[in-house]
């Protein structure tokens, strides 16, 4: 999820921050948070502000998720983050604790269910330079759906998906959808992924 940048926030390379949906029983909460503060503190970039939170799906209420559009547009304050966290796990865990507002945007924004693009899915990276027929894409690379860049749906089975170097899926309407351009006007039902350009604004 990108978030703004301005001079006035701290941030190592482009302010983006990730949020990763997890299958956990309650009572695991605080296994998963250790396993997620160690991770951080071991891969976070020198001088990162990194930071952790915690939300229960359905908890990711219409304030957290604004709060991610916000951030995405303008300066937001730490104890912004911090007063609409109510319940929710937020830490900040290196530099100056400003973490926590990327960590609760980033849950904010992945909660909308239309915004930013996937760093990962199974088999994606893999299926690089490969061709798909749509009706294979999914099973191979958890792609849900197709689209152009123009929100046009592919949707016949037979159409094929050439994944091109750097296959990435974005975050629209709550799934994992490829973006698309014709490879060829005489080839209806010949597609490849959009440059990496173009992914990039999501």
């Amino acid at each position: 999820h990108q978030l703004f940048v301005d001079p006035r926030i701290r941030y190592t390379s482009h302010n983006s921050a990730a949020c990763l949906g997890v299958r956990a029983a309650p009572d695991s909460i605080t296994a998963l948070a250790a396993a997620c503060r160690e991770f951080l503190l071991t891969a976070s970039a020198p001088g990162a502000d990194a930071g952790l939170c915690i939300v229960a799906r359905g908890a990711a209420d219409a304030g957290i998720q604004a709060f991610g559009q916000r951030a995405k547009r303008a300066v937001v304050e730490r104890r912004d983050a911090e007063q609409l966290a109510g319940g929710a796990l937020l830490e900040g865990l290196t530099g100056d604790g400003g973490g926590v507002i990327g960590a609760l945007a980033a849950v904010g924004l992945r909660a909308s269910g239309s915004d930013g693009r996937f760093l990962w899915l199974p088999g994606l990276r893999e299926a690089a330079e490969r061709r798909y027929r749509l009706a294979d894409l999914e099973t191979a690379t958890g792609i849900e759906a197709v689209q152009t860049v123009d929100g046009t749906p592919i949707e016949r089975n037979e159409a094929l998906v050439d994944l091109g170097s750097w296959p990435r899926a974005v975050l629209i309407g709550g799934r994992a959808v490829l973006l698309v351009e014709r490879v060829n006007h005489d080839e209806p039902d010949s597609w490849r992924a959009a440059p990496k350009e173009l992914v990039k604004r999501y």
